[in-house]
């Protein structure tokens, strides 16, 4: 019997901090919660319906790697074991259970930190027409999903919700973030990256392209958010990779061709998503989850 499918929190006795895409986030004392719902985007639009097992997915495969790349880098993580949370916390333990994390208060680096190891999504479509992905020039007849001879930093712009994140250049980075602050992203980005895509690859996974999210807690630049989720990275199966077209998928690439498909304008208001479309997206993300884990969620 699959859990119930959560669009939304509401816990009364808790103060909402922030309302994101997907996660909704509470002041708890001294730290943040952090709370996957089962909502997706496309486009930045949210769909209308939820993915089954999504936000368990989205906290149990972060978890995950915030473990496997803490000696690149420290993280906001802390626990996801609802035994260990405040005390105010207890009464929603049951929706908070499997989709929730406790993570440290910080402020947050206001850039995208895009990764792309391999050719294609919206850095495909820039070098079709300048040559360049974020003002980096790239040598001539690259193919769809050819993979790059060293993984590429570029970075885009925090969007609000509903509006789009666009790519942007190293300098114009440096004009949202200081230079220093700018390196260290850059280097630990890439530094994660590499780990994450070798480990990968002996479980039969490319990872084409992947963002991250860094914070400050004082002057300590750490990993915040989501990391390596369906969400934000692309997951190619590597015995079907073959460059010089697009590539099958266990990320939200699924529901994103869907909306092309039906050639949705990427606005609100989003169209429904058939039943077939929301239980193959939730087999994909359980799926990538327990080929990189081991682990099953079902």
């Amino acid at each position: 019997m699959q859990p119930e499918v959560i669009l939304n929190t509401n816990f009364p006795n808790l103060k909402l901090y922030a309302k994101g895409k997907v996660r909704d986030i509470y002041h708890v004392g001294d730290y943040l919660l952090l709370v996957s719902t089962d909502r997706i985007s496309a486009f930045d639009v949210i769909m209308n319906q939820g993915i089954p097992y999504k936000g368990m997915v989205l906290t149990k495969i972060s978890e995950f790697w915030f473990n496997f790349t803490k000696d690149i880098i420290s993280n906001h993580f802390i626990t996801t074991d609802v035994n260990k949370y405040p005390a105010e916390c207890k009464e929603y333990a049951g929706v908070l259970n499997g989709r929730s994390m406790l993570i440290k208060k910080g402020k947050v680096v206001p850039i995208e930190c895009i990764v792309r190891g391999y050719i294609t999504g919206s850095g495909w479509k820039d070098y079709q027409k300048t040559g360049e992905i974020s003002g980096i020039k790239l040598q001539a007849g690259l193919q769809e999903s050819e993979k790059f001879p060293e993984p590429l930093f570029t970075p885009s712009t925090k969007a609000e919700i509903g509006e789009h994140d666009e790519n942007i250049s190293a300098e114009q980075a440096m004009q949202i973030v200081d230079k220093n602050t700018f390196n260290a992203v850059k280097e630990a980005t890439i530094n994660i990256y590499n780990k994450a895509s070798d480990y990968a690859l002996t479980k039969g996974i490319i990872i084409a392209d992947t963002k991250f999210e860094f914070g400050k807690v004082n002057s300590d630049i750490i990993l915040v958010d989501e990391v390596l989720t369906p969400d934000s990275s692309r997951f190619w199966p590597l015995d079907k990779y073959e460059k010089g077209r697009g590539q099958e998928s266990f990320d939200k690439q699924f529901v994103r061709d869907y909306l092309i498909s039906i050639k949705f304008n990427m606005q609100p208001p989003p169209p429904p998503l058939p039943d077939d479309i929301i239980g193959k997206t939730s087999e994909k993300y359980l799926d990538i989850y327990k080929k990189l884990t081991g682990e099953s969620l079902v």
